[in-house]
């Protein structure tokens, strides 16, 4: 396990880099924003992104109904932790996962996806053995090509089946468009969205038709949730990145009236070299980033940008008009992609105004099961 990198009361420069860095006043100011702005909509963010025991509380004391997990380790860690309501967003078919999966829903109200048939005959075969009942949500394909049965008829003969399988519950569909999270145009995003719901609606009204109540449809991401939201299908939305944000989710091109989220996710790293005017070499390399969305971005530092990154160091290309660094100086950089980045660390660092206020265990880091 990582040495915890600070202690309450620390100033910044006390915090051994790299480390894991949350400005905690803009994140609970993100916390407020997406809990105001989905009020009297089921929201149930994805701890796929924090993977933090302490951040889904938080979330559910703002009025989560719940939390989406990826994986039934993940989602064993958070109901360990008194977490009564888990959706694993993903099929689960290794006969030793079904098996936990079915024990958590003993405990808690658990829900997974189903895609094909032989998920639901093990997944009923789980349930009754553990004596417990688990939620079945039918995935559909809504444009992102990755899991998923087709609209329409396809997912209704899937729900028909899961909703007469012993020691399960037909509870309706997830219809996460993931692949518009990125894109970059809002028309792109809007468009992509417009569709998702098209497809999603058709196949609940053809599933509602056949006699069988299809209660939710949940989906949406920190990209495009509003139009989830303002789309009059989806009941329950799973944005989770808004807490942290990155780099990638910041090149995309906000619309009028999207919801601004702020940065509060950094690593914090410290200047260990200054070899050349033109060179600055920091802590903070291959193995304290993801790197699948580009290189970190330099906060707040004009002149100054992440060039390249080796296993332990991080290269800066400095400005000739840049404000000369010394050895040990701190800065905050900006991850490409927040998700995989927290599953680095086994501690996240809260701090205000430079000082550290909480440290908050990653607590379902690794959680790949």
């Amino acid at each position: 396990m990582q040495r915890i990198p600070a202690h309450v009361g620390d100033r910044i420069e006390a915090i051994e880099t790299p480390a894991l860095i949350v400005d905690v006043d803009a994140f609970e100011r993100n916390l407020e924003r997406m809990a105001g702005a989905t009020k009297g909509t089921r929201l149930r963010p994805h701890a796929k992104a924090h993977k933090c025991v302490a951040i889904a509380k938080s979330q559910l004391a703002r009025g989560a109904v719940g939390i989406c997990c990826q994986k039934t380790d993940e989602a064993a860690v958070f109901v360990g932790a008194g977490i009564r309501d888990v959706l694993v967003t993903n099929e689960v078919v290794v006969p030793a996962k079904i098996a936990r999966l079915a024990e958590l829903a003993r405990a808690a109200h658990v829900g997974v996806l189903v895609d094909a048939q032989p998920c639901l005959a093990a997944l009923s075969k789980a349930a009754l053995r553990s004596a417990a009942t688990i939620d079945v949500y039918v995935e559909v394909d809504v444009g992102a090509h990755r899991c998923g049965v087709a609209p329409g008829t396809p997912a209704v003969e899937l729900a028909r089946a899961a909703a007469g399988a012993p020691g399960l519950r037909f509870r309706g569909l997830h219809a996460y468009q993931g692949a518009a999270q990125h894109l970059r145009a809002p028309e792109q995003r809007r468009d992509a969205i417009a569709s998702a719901a098209a497809l999603a609606r058709a196949t609940r009204e053809a599933i509602e038709a056949a006699g069988i109540k299809c209660e939710i449809v949940t989906g949406a991401g920190t990209g495009t949730w509003r139009h989830e939201l303002d789309s009059g299908i989806y009941d329950e939305l799973q944005p989770g990145s808004y807490v942290f944000m990155d780099v990638d989710y910041g090149r995309n091109v906000p619309d009028a009236d999207d919801l601004r989220f702020e940065q509060s996710l950094f690593v914090l790293a410290s200047v260990m070299s200054v070899p050349a005017d033109e060179r600055a070499i920091v802590d903070a390399g291959l193995k304290a980033f993801s790197f699948d969305s580009g290189l970190p971005v330099v906060h707040d530092r004009p002149g100054l940008v992440y060039a390249k990154a080796s296993d332990e160091h991080g290269v800066l290309a400095v400005a000739p008009d840049a404000p000369p660094l010394a050895l040990g100086q701190r800065m905050r950089l900006v991850p490409g992609h927040c998700d995989p980045t927290v599953n680095l660390y086994d501690f996240l660092v809260a701090v205000s105004h430079d000082v550290v206020k909480a440290i908050w265990r990653v607590d379902a880091r690794g959680a790949l099961g």
